[in-house]
């Protein structure tokens, strides 16, 4: 798990857009894959291009949120958000804006679709973060 710091910090060390696509890309293949049994529609975000699954469990309190996807690029954008959402209260996510997207940069070199399924992302947390509360 990263804070927000840490991943603009991380962003920093780059020069340009390609490396930090490269190293978005590279999150990506670190994410666990989910069983083939939790790739149901229900488990689908909606509004993302991609295929996008995400599951929830809430354990010892803390929100645990588990994706994949079908594309390079978003699993490692689902990687980046899950980095700063997964294993924390739902208090703490609800509470929590996802500033590092504007600070390293990221609203203005995503395609719209792309940011529609982050912001699609980012929604679907907060929903399930507050049904925890």
């Amino acid at each position: 798990m990263k804070s927000q710091q840490e991943i603009i910090e991380d962003f920093e060390i780059f020069d340009d857009w390609m490396e930090k696509y490269q190293y978005i890309i590279d999150l990506g293949k670190d994410l666990e894959k989910l069983d083939e049994s939790d790739k149901i529609d229900a488990n689908k975000l909606q509004g993302c291009q991609s295929q996008v699954w995400i599951t929830h469990s809430l354990e010892n309190g803390k929100v645990i949120f588990k994706a994949e996807s079908d594309a390079a690029i978003v699993s490692g954008l689902v990687a980046l958000v899950l980095s700063v959402y997964s294993n924390k209260t739902p208090e703490k996510i609800t509470k929590t804006r996802p500033d590092f997207i504007a600070k390293i940069g990221l609203d203005k070199h995503l395609s719209p679709t792309r940011s529609n399924g982050l912001s699609s992302l980012l929604l679907k947390i907060q929903e399930v973060a507050k049904s925890y509360l």
